[in-house]
């Protein structure tokens, strides 16, 4: 009797779309399952960081961060309409099919952290992989000492979940700051770049055993990794998720490569003390 074959690591399984909700200008929150109750079991061990590939038959894949938490009952991805196939999944209807693959990548080891605080440094849609994460943390709140989130974007309409936030701010220990660069006359939070609200009045930011993680445009890393460092973080207690184009997610096609490392299986998610070991400035 022959074994069975192997999973094919490349074909996507069977998804359908249960419901859509706008976030902001062009990014959209798809909801959705798997159609075979099996996989659905499988694909919800995720771990915080992971993403997936996603495939609209006819059309193309493209990879997508992992937004919802492991602790949660729905799959979803929040995606932002940038070329042929994350259009084409804007455009889908309710109720139809696309692949998802995955999970893939390391994530974050949050049971690493427990009894440590949180430092969680957000700019623009560098919120989406990082929800994940805020959720596991908020869910396991009594594991965790204080869990901040600093959170920045160009306008107030650009700033993701914001529906989500009174919730969270619920939780014991959990700590939120709002910045824009371009307020509107209804903005009644702070005024500035995502690392100035360190220095906002009433504002501490715990340094000691305390765990920081970033993701935003390049420009915002570079910046508050310099304020982070500047109060003492260690390059190794910070944390954030390359970016690449990772067309296989196994580590195969390369596209993903950087130095020695491919951001689909030793990624995307590094300390800083990984990423200059890279040599590839982000």
């Amino acid at each position: 009797m022959q074994p069975p074959a192997p999973d094919n690591v490349y074909l996507p399984k069977i998804a359908i779309l249960d419901r859509t909700e706008d976030e902001i200008a062009d990014v959209r929150t798809f909801y959705w399952h798997f159609d075979d109750p099996a996989v659905q079991t499988v694909f919800k061990r995720f771990r915080p960081g992971q993403f997936a590939q996603v495939s609209v038959f006819g059309v193309g894949e493209f990879p997508a961060s992992l937004p919802p938490s492991p602790t949660e009952p729905n799959l979803f991805l929040t995606v932002r309409k940038v070329g042929s196939v994350t259009a084409a999944l804007h455009q889908l209807k309710l109720g139809a099919r696309f692949g998802v693959r995955g999970p893939y990548g390391n994530g974050f080891p949050m049971q690493n952290y427990f009894g440590q605080n949180l430092v969680i440094v957000a700019g623009g849609i560098g919120l989406i992989p990082l929800r994940s994460c805020i959720v596991y943390a908020l869910h396991n709140h009594e594991r965790f000492r204080k869990i901040l989130l600093f959170y920045g974007a160009r306008t107030p309409g650009d700033l993701m979940y914001l529906n989500e936030l009174p919730a969270w701010q619920e939780a014991p220990n959990f700590e939120c700051y709002l910045t824009v660069d371009r307020p509107d006359q209804a903005w009644s939070h702070h005024v500035g770049v995502a690392g100035s609200l360190f220095k906002k009045p009433g504002v501490t930011v715990p340094v000691e055993n305390t765990m920081a993680f970033v993701c935003g445009p390049p420009i915002m890393f570079r910046f508050v990794i310099r304020d982070l460092k500047a109060m003492g973080f260690e390059d190794r207690n910070i944390i954030s998720t390359l970016e690449r184009y990772m067309k296989c997610g196994v580590g195969k096609c390369g596209h993903c490569c950087i130095g020695l490392a491919y951001v689909c299986t030793d990624g995307p998610v590094f300390t800083y003390e990984q990423i200059k070991r890279l040599g590839e400035d982000i």
